[in-house]
């Protein structure tokens, strides 16, 4: 009888930290989470299992200064079981960068591409792969970028393949899809991303789908401003037999404005990727839109679920948005957005909760 009692009480326990909200249901809830040890924003994020230890990782961006030597190459490892970060050693490279990106496969966490920027404003694009190994804490070299890339979209396919779509590189932005065999070292091309290649977008890889939205690109009525935001949203699906050939369509609109630099991330258990944050205001590293005016972040947060392949609104008001983002972490707990830029463009290294409103349909 004392066990039954016991048991009963343990479910009771576990019934009353299982909260569901608009029909995704949340296991429990994260510890307090300790803002970054450096405001930093534009850091690459990506999230790693480790045994039964969920991983942060946040890499490079710029500080709260915005100017060129406020460009970092710190690396910072979250335990969400703590809520407590502690310093990695630093990126690899003589410089930090902009606008890199990170993708977690197997026991790795990928770093791809971004940009430099010297004390005259000159911007270079760089072909770096990065590979950092949480279990013995080292960075590793991978094969250089084909087309080096930064701005770009990042996904991981079947545990083994990592997309690269599209981005900036050196002078403009580029349709490439560069696949890189994580097994074999060696990048391939493929399938070039239909319509106006873009940088800043934002998207992710689920299953065999990957979804891009937005960005910016070229204005084509001139150079005021010099760039403008992008409207369009495709769908790829990767071919089963073959990585490298994607089938891609176009997507309706999604909710809220076009935007640049969202904070994207996949959730293979919901079926969703997700959306928040950004501006509708493309603008350069310090938050100053290349119209002149400052950008502020858009309070709207959305998913494209996988199954129905349709939009979904999840909070048009999201407390406390931030814009200049490169990655999302999806956790059964809610969405985590490390880092960005507030309100006024102020630099941040909170670490914000934006809860999973999506409902199943």
């Amino acid at each position: 009888m004392k066990k039954l009692l016991i048991v009963l009480s343990v479910m009771a326990c576990v019934a009353g930290a299982v909260a569901v909200l608009g029909g995704s249901v949340f296991a429990g809830s994260l510890p307090k989470l300790d803002p970054m040890p450096e405001a930093l924003s534009n850091n690459a994020v990506a999230t790693i299992k480790a045994g039964k230890v969920r991983l942060v990782y946040s890499f490079l961006g710029i500080g709260e200064k915005k100017t060129w030597n406020a460009i970092s190459n710190r690396a910072f490892e979250l335990n969400l079981s703590t809520g407590k970060w502690v310093e990695l050693r630093s990126v690899p490279g003589v410089a930090g960068r902009l606008a890199a990106s990170a993708i977690a496969v197997k026991d790795q966490v990928y770093l791809v591409g971004g940009y430099v920027v010297d004390g005259q404003g000159v911007e270079a694009t760089l072909p770096d792969l990065n590979s950092y190994v949480p279990e013995v804490h080292r960075w590793y070299r991978g094969a250089d970028v084909p087309v080096p890339v930064d701005d770009a979209v990042i996904g991981a396919y079947r545990d083994r393949y990592i997309y690269l779509i599209s981005g900036w590189s050196k002078t403009d932005a580029v349709k490439n899809v560069q696949v890189y065999d994580t097994e074999k070292d060696r990048w391939t091309q493929a399938t070039p991303i239909p319509g106006t290649p873009v940088f800043g977008h934002a998207g992710g890889i689920l299953g065999d789908t990957i979804v891009v939205v937005d960005g910016a690109y070229k204005n084509p009525a001139g150079t005021n401003p010099k760039y403008v935001a992008s409207e369009e949203c495709w769908m790829g699906k990767i071919d089963h037999k073959n990585p490298g050939k994607i089938r891609w369509s176009k997507l309706p609109a999604h909710p809220g404005a076009a935007r640049y630099r969202i904070a994207a991330g996949s959730d293979d258990k919901g079926k969703r990727i997700y959306f928040t944050g950004g501006t509708d205001n493309p603008y350069n590293f310090d938050g100053v839109g290349y119209n002149g005016r400052a950008s502020e972040p858009s309070a709207m947060t959305f998913a494209f679920n996988v199954r129905s392949e349709k939009w979904e609104t999840l909070n048009a008001e999201t407390p406390e948005p931030t814009m200049d983002h490169r990655g999302l972490v999806v956790t059964p707990e809610g969405l985590l957005v490390v880092g960005g830029m507030a309100k006024g463009q102020q630099v941040t290294g909170k670490v914000s909760v934006v809860e999973d409103r999506a409902k199943d349909q």
